[in-house]
């Protein structure tokens, strides 16, 4: 199908955006044709008329589970069990499946037309993946780990990870993972906020330097980036010194980490949506503990230090919302640009930039997606407000477009009390 977007209010993502006016948008076999001034014949194409909305690229998540809804529990359920149960055999695997199928829906429906998985079920991810991209099923664009690699008592070992017990067994996961072609290996370093044990050692070191640079050695070998759970000054220092390229969630950095994450070129993936519940809400809401509540103000802080200090040395930042954890649900990404914004103190039109172009050149194909430019995949978003003056206006998305694909008015179905308890915090 040949489509004319007229009558739209044009944000491209790029860094210097302003809303451009009076264009029309051409879309031809999944690609923007050209964006050409709107007095063009037309008779070729399909009319669609914006009607004054504003249409941007669509967002990328950079940091995805998507095996978990982020729905809120009174009690932390075991996630070995789950995993064993979802995997027993070919019918709950089915059902696993499709659990995740319509988890991946959920983002596309809200804006999201590119996810990256950072830990799964088995191979799932890919799976997936693959299904959307032969049109068998509707979703984003996937960039996919599958199942990442931790140690024995690590974070997520056994269930979205392997455990790894020596190096040579660090190095042989990399080549399980990469049997089903994944787009990244994603490494669990240290632990996080549930696993901490005491008040103060959040992101506590589990997976030696040794294993790390075992398994990032095998990865680049094989050309796969490599993406790690970080959660500890230490860690983000084991991480850099031992080939990590992206650093996932942060910590509090120093001189040296700002110097190695110049030297090798690494990034952050900031995710303050997954610590602020845990930092912020009234444990009786969080039924967090103690020590989870006072971690979690550990890593919020860090991530936003970290953030903070690599956005005042150019170094790249990236955004992700780690889809799954509780209150962090596959339809909140505008909640992550939202938070960038109030606690990094950058302009709406920065984080549209970093939720867009920035994310798709973290990710190697800044070519094709990432904004709205003659040439590249027809992957769009549009909104009733302007969300350069209030990035809120992504929180009702009315049209996506993804690869050419046409969905007006998509639906999600959301979670009142995440709604609720969320809402005071933007």
């Amino acid at each position: 199908m040949k489509y004319a977007l007229i009558n739209g209010i044009i944000l491209n993502g790029h860094k210097d955006m302003k809303p451009l006016y009076d264009h029309v948008i051409l879309i031809e076999d999944k690609i923007i044709k050209d964006i050409v001034f709107k007095q063009k014949d037309l008779s070729e194409y399909k009319i669609i008329d914006l009607k004054g909305k504003y249409i941007l690229p669509g967002l990328i998540n950079l940091h995805v589970h998507l095996p978990a809804s982020g729905k809120p529990k009174k009690k932390a359920s075991d996630p070995k069990k789950l995993v064993k149960l979802i995997t027993k055999n070919k019918l709950t695997n089915q059902i696993g499946m499709k659990i995740c199928m319509s988890y991946a829906k959920t983002e596309l429906l809200s804006g999201v037309t590119t996810i990256r998985t950072v830990g799964g079920v088995e191979n799932y991810d890919t799976t997936i993946r693959d299904m959307i991209e032969n049109g068998e099923i509707i979703g984003p664009r996937i960039i996919a780990s599958n199942k990442a690699i931790s140690v024995e008592g690590g974070h997520m070992a056994g269930s979205l990870a392997y455990e790894a017990k020596n190096v040579q067994e660090a190095k042989h996961y990399v080549d399980v993972i990469a049997q089903d072609h994944p787009n990244l290996i994603k490494l669990m370093i240290t632990g996080g906020v549930m696993d901490a044990k005491v008040v103060g050692e959040p992101g506590v070191l589990r997976m030696p330097p040794e294993y790390v640079k075992a398994a990032c050695d095998r990865a680049h070998e094989l050309g796969f980036q490599v993406a790690a759970h970080v959660e500890s000054t230490q860690g983000v220092m084991v991480a850099l010194k031992n080939g990590v390229d992206s650093l996932e969630h942060g910590a509090k950095p120093t001189d040296e980490i700002i110097s190695l994450m110049k030297e090798h070129h690494a990034f952050q993936v900031s995710t303050i949506s997954p610590a602020l519940p845990f930092a912020m809400f009234d444990r009786n809401i969080s039924h967090a503990t103690y020590e989870q509540q006072e971690n979690g103000k550990i890593v919020f802080q860090g991530i936003i230090d970290m953030a903070n200090a690599c956005l005042q040395n150019d170094i790249p930042v990236g955004l992700g919302t780690d889809t799954g954890c509780p209150y962090v649900t596959h339809y909140d990404m505008w909640r992550e640009l939202v938070y960038f914004e109030k606690y990094c103190h950058v302009s709406p039109q920065f984080a549209l930039y970093t939720a867009t172009l920035l994310n798709a050149l973290l990710l190697g194909i800044s070519d094709k997606i990432g904004s709205i430019e003659k040439g590249k995949m027809a992957d769009m978003i549009v909104v009733d407000q302007d969300p350069l003056q209030d990035l809120k206006a992504l929180r009702n998305v009315k049209m996506v477009i993804k690869e050419g694909y046409v969905i007006e008015h998509p639906k999600v179905k959301k979670i009142r009390k995440v709604e609720k308890e969320l809402d005071q915090f933007i």
